[in-house]
């Protein structure tokens, strides 16, 4: 399975200069959704921001090349039918928002929800749905953590974010990670952290957590020989790995 990932990268750094580092869309408005249907399809949670720093509002950060990029991995190394056009676009009080089993959340650190959505996302995760929360970390001080914190314990009173290591099932859901020590080239290195049912770790997980990490940077530019090959590699392997344990569980 990683020859088959490192063929597919192998391939795609070749790809036009369109896709190179830089040309990211910014305030791009998002494609349109597409319809619910077989196809497994990837959502990505809109918010807004409690305050906006100019350029992509945070929660657009990667998109759509990010998911568009892991949807191309899924289909070569599994026979899930995935959706290929990117991602659904979709507030966590939307009612379709309950029809598509795993979510993911960028840039925590700037998250704020209304009422409705928390009360929609305490529904999604208690009724089984799972969340990949993506791309903060304090390294500058930010305290990006309190606020994914402060924002989670709105959603399910009483939450807390337990440390995850390579024990855990999800690292060995499809591909097998010894290691799970994943380097973002600005965050440092990568702390897995999980929110379970009941906060008790032989129950459910409902919440992935990367805190110190942005894997969203490396499925969008896997594709421009800008990143190493071996770290986007180690990127979709979560990504993958994440999916996969969400749909068996």
């Amino acid at each position: 399975m990683k020859r088959l990932i490192l063929l597919f990268l192998a391939v795609a750094v070749t790809t036009p200069a369109d896709a190179q580092f830089g040309r990211r869309g910014y305030d791009s408005a998002p494609l349109p959704n597409t319809e619910y249907g077989d196809e497994f399809t990837f959502v990505r949670i809109e918010y807004t921001p409690m305050y906006y720093r100019g350029g992509e509002a945070p929660w657009h950060h990667d998109y759509p090349r990010a998911e568009q990029n892991l949807a191309k991995i899924i289909d070569a190394v599994s026979y899930l039918q995935t959706y290929m056009g990117g991602s659904n676009i979709l507030r966590t009080d939307d009612p379709e928002f309950l029809r598509y089993p795993i979510a993911y959340l960028s840039e925590p650190g700037y998250w704020a929800m209304r009422d409705s959505e928390v009360l929609g996302l305490r529904n999604y995760l208690l009724r089984g749905g799972f969340l990949i929360v993506d791309d903060f970390g304090d390294e500058w001080g930010s305290r990006e953590w309190d606020n994914f914190e402060m924002q989670m314990r709105l959603v399910l009173p009483g939450a807390q974010a337990i440390p995850i290591d390579a024990s855990h099932p999800i690292f060995d859901s499809f591909f097998r990670i010894t290691e799970p020590e994943f380097h973002s080239s600005y965050r440092g290195y990568a702390q897995f952290y999980g929110i379970y049912e009941d906060n008790d770790p032989e129950k459910r997980l409902m919440v992935i957590a990367n805190y110190n990490a942005d894997i969203g940077e490396y499925w969008e530019y896997s594709d421009t020989g800008f990143l190493p090959i071996d770290l986007s590699n180690e990127a979709y392997k979560l990504g993958v790995n994440y999916l996969m344990y969400a749909i068996m569980h």
